[in-house]
């Protein structure tokens, strides 16, 4: 019975708001500047290189170490399930009234690092190369959602593994609807820009 308080802290442990707290420590309110979004986007925009990287990498450290303890304890579908509470947990707040608070993507990472860390491998690559080409951290992230659901069939994941994908990606991809309408219609901000996200 106390083993499933372990989905309970994958959840709490993607809650865990790394941007407000840097923000917090520079006296800065990220949710006032910028994109307002808690993401290591905006903390890049609105912090500073370090700050944004730092973020980045404790965000997906959250998603690395919800879906690596709920794995150890449950095996593949639990990793799953906690990894997916914890991309849950970043993305609507518990602590900031279950608001949007984040994307996803950046927790997401860390989750697919434990469980399909081939997939992850080529998503990453797709990312990279589609920000340097377009400037949009955006447009790499919702591509790199849509490559690792596609990677998850072409290396032939198991059923589970694909579920993540899916499900993850998808999540991924949704919250990142405003992201979509401004690259159509003109009004993403690029990278190293101060508006948008």
């Amino acid at each position: 019975m106390f083993a499933y308080l372990i989905f309970l802290l994958a959840y709490l442990l993607g809650a865990l708001p790394s941007a407000f707290l840097a923000g917090k420590i520079k006296n800065i309110d990220v949710r006032k500047h910028g994109s307002g979004n808690m993401g290591a986007t905006n903390t890049f925009r609105v912090l500073g290189p370090l700050w944004g990287i730092g973020v980045l990498a404790a965000d997906a450290l959250k998603g690395v170490l919800a879906a690596y303890l709920c794995w150890l304890v449950f095996g593949p579908w639990g990793g799953i399930a906690g990894g997916l509470l914890a991309m849950l947990g970043h993305s609507f707040n518990p602590y900031f009234g279950f608001k949007r608070t984040g994307k996803g993507a950046a927790c997401g990472l860390g989750v697919i690092v434990v469980l399909v860390p081939k997939v992850t491998i080529v998503a990453l690559v797709v990312f990279i190369l589609v920000v340097l080409v377009s400037r949009y951290v955006s447009l790499g992230s919702i591509l790199a959602a849509v490559t690792v659901i596609i990677m998850a069939f072409v290396f032939q994941e198991p059923l589970e593994y694909k579920v993540l994908a899916l499900v993850g990606a998808s999540t991924v991809i949704f919250l990142h609807q405003s992201n979509i309408k401004r690259i159509l219609n003109g009004t993403e901000a690029k990278f190293g820009k101060n508006k948008g996200e």
